[in-house]
Parts: C-alpha cells; structure tokens; sequence
C-alpha cells in the first residue's frame, strides 16, 4: 500500500516487526519534496516510533481482525473483554492500552484489533461521553469570559472545561486531544 493511503489502526510489517499506526500526518513543508510523518507502535514491545516516509512508499500492511467487545473491569493483569457473540472474554495488558482506561466506563462497547487470535490493539472512538465526578464550584459570570477549570471524570480523566461546568454533567470528550468538547 502506498505511504499516501495509510491510516491510524492500519497493521504494518515494518523491518520484519509487526506495528500499529496510531497517528498519520500528510506534511507539504515550503519548497520541499512532501512526506508522511507516521506514529507507529510495536505490538510485541510496546515501543512508540515516529518515522518519516515518502509519498511513493510502498508498506506492507496487515489485516487486523477487528472485532466488538465489551468492556468488562480492569485489575493487575490488565484489562478484561468480553466478545458479544461467543462471549470469550480477552485479557488486554496495560502496557497495550496506554491511557485507554481513562475513556471506557465499564460494559461500554470498544473495537478490539487482533492479529491471529491475539489481542493487539484497542480501537478507541473519535469521542466518548463522560461523567463529572468532582469540580469546583460554578463562577458566577463566567459566561463572558473564557474562563476554564479541571474536572475529573468518572474514570479518573482529568480535563479543562468551562467555568459554567457543574458535578453530575454528562460531556463529550475528544479521545485524540483529551478535551472537553460539549454537553452530551
């Protein structure tokens, strides 16, 4: 495939190692050639890399196995996942979820990627819908001014919001840029 029609959660063979694209940028600098600048994951170690490719690129890709789960509960061991259809539960480790944690609420739906029969890589949504479980107090006339203050979620995501934000709200958050987007 092309270095041009590459994508985030695509699976690639690169120098015979097994990675997980997880942020693609198409970059135009001045007078220069363009390039591709990818964020790849190992899938074994876990190690993060950024590598720069040229738009005639040829990479091999994947397939990764993408499949709807449900998430269950989290402990020392990782993260636990239950298929809706056969209803096998997988163990994701904690160094392949990063901070993923911090957006799913227990028994809500994730993609689960994997590569024969092993769990590789979780498939977070553009956005989620959170909780506030504690902030400070409402700032009277904070309609005018731009004013923000930190909230944590019910997941323990701490995050910038409105000064007008109360405890109880429901929120749309940003997974790509961990921000407050709106009221869900």
């Amino acid at each position: 495939m092309k270095a041009t029609d590459l994508r985030p959660g695509l699976g690639c063979k690169i120098d015979g190692k097994l990675w997980i694209i997880t942020n693609f940028e198409h970059r135009t600098p001045g007078n220069l050639r363009a390039f591709i600048q990818i964020r790849i994951k190992e899938v074994v170690g876990g190690k993060t890399v950024e590598k720069r490719l040229g738009s005639a690129d040829d990479i091999e890709v994947v397939d990764l196995d993408r499949r709807e789960m449900e998430y269950l509960y989290s402990d020392n061991s990782g993260a636990t996942f239950m298929d809706k259809e056969s209803y096998d539960q997988v163990i994701l480790p904690k160094d392949v979820l990063g901070d993923a944690l911090l957006f799913l609420r227990p028994n809500a739906e994730a993609t689960v990627l994997f590569h024969d029969t092993t769990a590789v890589s979780l498939d977070m949504p553009s956005s989620v819908e959170l909780t506030v479980k504690d902030c400070p107090p409402e700032v009277k006339g904070a309609t005018v001014t731009n004013q923000t203050k930190e909230a944590t979620m019910e997941t323990g995501l701490v995050i910038r919001v409105p000064a007008f934000i109360k405890q109880g709200e429901t929120l749309k958050i940003s997974t790509a840029e961990r921000a407050y987007q709106s009221r869900a």
